[in-house]
C-alpha cells in the first residue's frame, strides 16, 4: 500500500537552507579544484613510470628464478597453478583447482521506493507531496526496514550471511611464486554446482529455520521457490580458474612484487593468458587514460554542481513570483556551467604545464571557447526572452 506524506517549507526556511548550501557548494568547488590538479600529477606520473618501466623490462623464462636479477623489473608468462584451494569454510564449499571462490547471497525482502513533487507557491513557499510505495524483491543487500517512512507490515528480518569472495594465498608461474590476493581476480569466472549436502549446511549455517532445497547451481532456502516469502534466501556460488598468466613486476627471491619508478610510483602489471611485456604496458597505459578520463568528468560534474549550489539563493529569492524563480535558475545554470568550463580547464592545464607545455596551453584554449560558447548560448536565449509584463 502506497503512503503520501505532503509537507510545506516557508520561503525563510528555503533561504536559510540555501545559505547553507552556498557554503557547502564553495567548500566543493574547492576540493574539486584540488582533486582535479591531484588527478593531472598523478596521470602525468602514472605515464612517466610506465615508460620508464617499458624501457627497463626485462623478460625472463619462468622455469628458473635467476638471482642476478633480484630487484629488477621482470616479465614473466606461463601456466598459473593454484597453491591451495579456495573454501568457504562457513558452508562447507570448496572449489578445487580454481584460484578464487565467490559466494553470492539474496534475501527476500521489501524494498520502499519514493517518488516526490515539489510545487513552487506565490510567496517563495513549497509544497511537496511525496509517495512511498512498497514493493518484495531479491537483494544482495540488507534493507533496513526500521528507517521505511511505514515499517508497519514491511518488516524485513535479519541478513544473516552476506557475499564473500575466497582466494588462494599464493599462485605459481613456474618456478615463481605470486601473491594470490594479486591476481585471482584475472580468473575466468563460472558457477560452481554445490554438492548434494550443500542444502544442509546452509541451513544450518543461516539459522533461518527454514527448509532448504538444490535447484541447479543455486541454493534456495525456503518453502517454495516458486512463490517466495519474505526472509528467503538464495545462494549461490561462482569459481574462477586462471589457465595462464604474465606478470610484470620486481624480482624479490622466488616472487614478485610492486617495481618501484624512479618518481616512486609502484608498478605491478597482471593479465590472464601469454602476453609479452609490451602488451602489459600498453593495456596499463590505456588504463591510465581512461581512469584520468573518468576522474576528470566526475571532478568536472561535482565542481557544476558546486557552482550551482553557490548560485541556488538566487533562484530562491526570484521564487517569490515563481516563473521569475525559473528564470534566475536557468540564467544562474549557464553562469554555472561557464565557470565550471573556464575554472575546470584552468585548473587541469596549469597541472600539465607543469610536465608538457603545449598541451596544457591547448587545454586553456578549449576551456575558453567552451566558456565562449556558453556566454553566446545565453545572451541569445536572454535576446528571446519577452519582455517582464508583456501578456502571453
Amino acid at each position: 500500500m502506497a503512503v503520501t506524506v505532503v509537507t510545506s517549507q516557508s520561503w525563510f526556511s528555503r533561504l536559510g537552507n540555501s545559505v547553507i548550501g552556498s557554503l557547502i557548494g564553495l567548500l566543493l568547488v574547492i576540493g574539486m579544484v584540488g582533486m582535479l590538479f591531484w588527478n593531472e600529477g598523478r596521470a602525468v606520473k602514472t605515464a612517466k613510470a610506465l615508460a620508464e618501466g617499458a624501457g627497463a623490462v626485462v623478460t625472463v623464462d619462468a622455469k628458473a628464478v635467476d638471482p642476478a636479477n633480484e630487484g629488477k623489473l621482470i616479465a614473466i608468462a606461463g601456466p598459473a597453478t593454484p597453491q591451495g584451494v579456495p573454501e568457504d569454510a562457513l558452508l562447507g564449499i570448496r572449489a578445487e583447482g580454481a584460484v578464487a571462490l565467490e559466494r553470492s547471497v539474496e534475501m527476500y525482502q521489501w524494498k520502499e521506493t519514493q517518488k516526490s513533487e515539489t510545487r513552487t507557491k506565490l510567496g517563495g513557499g513549497t509544497e511537496a507531496v511525496t509517495t512511498y510505495d512498497y514493493v518484495m524483491e531479491w537483494s544482495s543487500s540488507p534493507e533496513n526496514s526500521s528507517n521505511f517512512k511505514e515499517p508497519a507490515g514491511h518488516q524485513n528480518p535479519q541478513f544473516p550471511v552476506r557475499g564473500e569472495d575466497f582466494e588462494v594465498p599464493t599462485v605459481t608461474v613456474g618456478a615463481f611464486a605470486i601473491d594470490g590476493g594479486n591476481v585471482a581476480h584475472l580468473g575466468a569466472r563460472s558457477p560452481l554446482v554445490p554438492d548434494a549436502g550443500a542444502p544442509q549446511r546452509v541451513a544450518q549455517a543461516l539459522g533461518a529455520g527454514r527448509p532448504a532445497t538444490l535447484a541447479g547451481d543455486t541454493v534456495f532456502v525456503g518453502f517454495s521457490p516458486s512463490n517466495p516469502r519474505i526472509g528467503d534466501m538464495r545462494v549461490k556460488f561462482t569459481r574462477a580458474d586462471l589457465k595462464e598468466l604474465s606478470v610484470a613486476g620486481a624480482q624479490a627471491g622466488n616472487g614478485i612484487k610492486a617495481w618501484t619508478s624512479s618518481n616512486g610510483r609502484e608498478i605491478f602489471l597482471a593479465k590472464a593468458g601469454i602476453a609479452p611485456a609490451a602488451e602489459l604496458f600498453a593495456d596499463a597505459i590505456a588504463s591510465n587514460t581512461v581512469l584520468t578520463w573518468i576522474l576528470r568528468v566526475v571532478g568536472l560534474v561535482l565542481m557544476l554542481i558546486g557552482f550551482s549550489l553557490m548560485f541556488a539563493i538566487l533562484g530562491v529569492i526570484g521564487d517569490v513570483i515563481p516563473f521569475v524563480g525559473s528564470i534566475v535558475r536557468a540564467g544562474t545554470g549557464l553562469i554555472a556551467l561557464f565557470l565550471t568550463a573556464i575554472l575546470g580547464s584552468v585548473t587541469i592545464a596549469i597541472a600539465w604545464i607543469f610536465f608538457r607545455p603545449l598541451i596544457g596551453l591547448a587545454i586553456i584554449a578549449i576551456g575558453f571557447a567552451i566558456a565562449f560558447a556558453a556566454g553566446k548560448m545565453g545572451a541569445k536565449k536572454g535576446a528571446a526572452a519577452p519582455p517582464a509584463g508583456t501578456a502571453a
